[in-house]
């Protein structure tokens, strides 16, 4: 089964990907919208912040939801294969109200299920990987994300790599 890897923005060409601001209120930095005919197993995902000083941690989720934050969409491109470049294209749901990122709006969310969660200081990294078997799936017609909740913002990259 090939994996699959898309980050907390657009996939650049010319430029770097630019990092995104965590905001002070509970944020969505990346979305994956799986769709109805296919889950996914999660087996790595990682944050890193643009943070200078020690400060108060960054509360970071990685939660599955029943319902789509609104998100700026992602287009193929930017939804990669990662294990194998020959891979066909993601079956992931792509668009505003599907796999994206930077939420603009939350959603009002009745069911969640956590895949990992963290406080994580303003200047550190964190990357979690799975043992193999043991990885964190996401069921068909759900939604994963990346959601952090900051004292201070400041600018963060995440990424989620999964298999399908």
């Amino acid at each position: 089964m090939p994996l699959y890897w898309a980050a907390n923005g657009a996939m650049p060409t010319t430029a770097a990907l630019s990092p995104v601001t965590t905001g002070t209120s509970i944020k969505t930095l990346l979305q994956i919208a799986t769709p109805s005919t296919r889950g996914i197993r999660v087996v790595e995902w990682g944050i890193s912040f643009s943070g200078f000083v020690a400060a108060a941690p960054i509360n970071v989720e990685l939660v599955q939801t029943d319902v789509a934050a609104t998100v700026t969409a992602h287009v193929a491109a930017g939804v990669q294969p990662y294990s194998d470049a020959g891979a066909p294209a993601s079956l992931m749901t792509l668009g505003t109200s599907a796999t994206g990122y930077t939420a603009t709006a939350e959603g009002t969310i009745t069911a969640t299920r956590y895949g990992d969660l963290q406080q994580i200081p303003p200047t550190a990294a964190y990357i979690k990987q799975w043992p193999l078997g043991r990885e964190f799936t996401v069921p068909v017609s759900k939604f994963l994300r990346v959601r952090v909740t900051a004292a201070a913002a400041v600018n963060a990259y995440t990424y989620v790599i999964w298999e399908e």
